[in-house]
């Protein structure tokens, strides 16, 4: 398991890793959504949400 977590560290250490892993933040983890949002939405996003929280978690682990 470390050779794939060392393996994201690499890939979003680069510039346009750290790029690529603030836009997806960007459009999850600081995503607001309103009070009108659907169960399927709410549902959606929080899937979301959870893979990029995987992904720093996987970074975090690789260093």
């Amino acid at each position: 398991m470390k050779d794939i977590e060392q393996n994201y560290t690499r890939t979003f250490s680069t510039s346009a890793g750290a790029a690529v892993l603030g836009h997806l933040r960007k459009i999850t983890i600081e995503r607001v959504l309103g009070p009108g949002v659907s169960d399927a939405e709410l549902r959606s996003l929080e899937a979301q949400r959870a893979l990029v929280h995987q992904i720093e978690t996987m970074i975090e682990r690789g260093k």
